[in-house]
């Protein structure tokens, strides 16, 4: 297995016809089921495909409707073969089993990833306040890396970078990062929804929204940022 870091092109070409989708550095795919019962037995059918040596790149979230997979390089947001090849294999045993993976989970929405992004003029200072108030992890001692939930229950937090005081302006919105081939169809859904455009100068990579009172989220995806 190649662990050469992959292109955001190569990982989302790598995966396409399989039932997965490339989202902020993973690998997200859906399969729906009937029961928490049937969550458990899909659950358990991706683990033996993993295989060893799987255990931190093979995430699951099991629900009774649904059970949601994530395979990724441990703490990094990058893919290598090692990941796609992983994800191809958990798909093919699924399916032969009737459990076919759907990045869609059987509903108009595609996967997504949520980060918050909080906006700072120093961010080694406010950092440490966020990991004590959320009890959450540095990914690495960079004190101005983003940070996690160690149990991977809540979005990751990350930092930017601000150069001067700014007022009247919320400091903290959302990331919301969808498949490439879904974001203008979020976009033109919160517009329809009394949203609007404030910045899309780098669409596809990412598109600035803000909600009749100027709270503002960003629709991103992976193109554009190779």
């Amino acid at each position: 297995m190649s662990e050469a870091v992959l292109t955001r092109q190569q990982a989302s070409d790598a995966v396409t016809g399989h039932g997965w989708r490339f989202v902020l550095g993973s690998l997200c795919t859906a399969v729906e089921v009937s029961s928490l019962a049937q969550a458990a037995e899909v659950a358990s059918l991706a683990v033996a495909a993993a295989g060893p040596g799987a255990e931190r790149r093979l995430l699951l979230d099991l629900r009774g409707d649904r059970v949601l997979l994530t395979v990724q390089v441990p703490g990094a947001m990058r893919v290598t073969g090692r990941e796609t090849e992983l994800a191809v294999r958990v798909s093919a045993a699924l399916t032969a089993a009737g459990h076919p993976t759907d990045a869609a989970g059987g509903s108009p929405r595609a996967v997504q990833l949520l980060e918050i992004a909080i906006d700072a003029l120093d961010i080694a200072a406010v950092r440490p306040f966020w990991l004590a108030v959320l009890g959450y992890a540095a990914v690495d001692d960079d004190p101005g890396a983003a940070v996690v939930d160690p149990y991977g229950q809540g979005p990751t937090v990350w930092f930017q970078q601000m150069d001067r005081p700014r007022t009247q302006r919320n400091r903290i919105h959302l990331d919301i990062s969808v498949p490439h081939d879904e974001a203008d169809r979020r976009v033109a859904a919160a517009v329809a929804a009394g949203g609007r455009v404030v910045y899309d100068k780098e669409a596809p990579a990412f598109r600035v929204l803000a909600d009749p009172e100027g709270n503002e989220a960003c629709v991103t995806t992976w193109l554009g940022r190779d």
